[in-house]
């Protein structure tokens, strides 16, 4: 698995949520329910995983949807 990205909004993450599942892909959502821990501050962002060999199509989908400021973009060597 490798992260794709990192979102608060829950509005946002179910977009994307349908976003990756109607394109056939098998997201997996970390921290998704930490609101409710944190109070529903925001503080916690909720981490979209997506399997390394769909990755880069997924991006894209990403991407095309405007939505590609969100993308964890990986460091430099």
């Amino acid at each position: 698995m490798r992260e794709l990205m990192r979102v608060n909004d829950p509005v946002l993450i179910s977009y994307v949520d349908a976003l990756l599942r109607g394109a056939g892909f098998n997201p997996v959502f970390l921290d998704r329910n930490m609101s409710i821990l944190e109070g529903s501050l925001g503080i916690l962002p909720c981490r979209v995983l997506i399997d390394e060999e769909d990755w880069a199509a997924a991006r894209r989908l990403i991407e095309n949807a405007d939505l590609g400021h969100w993308i964890i973009q990986e460091a430099g060597p």
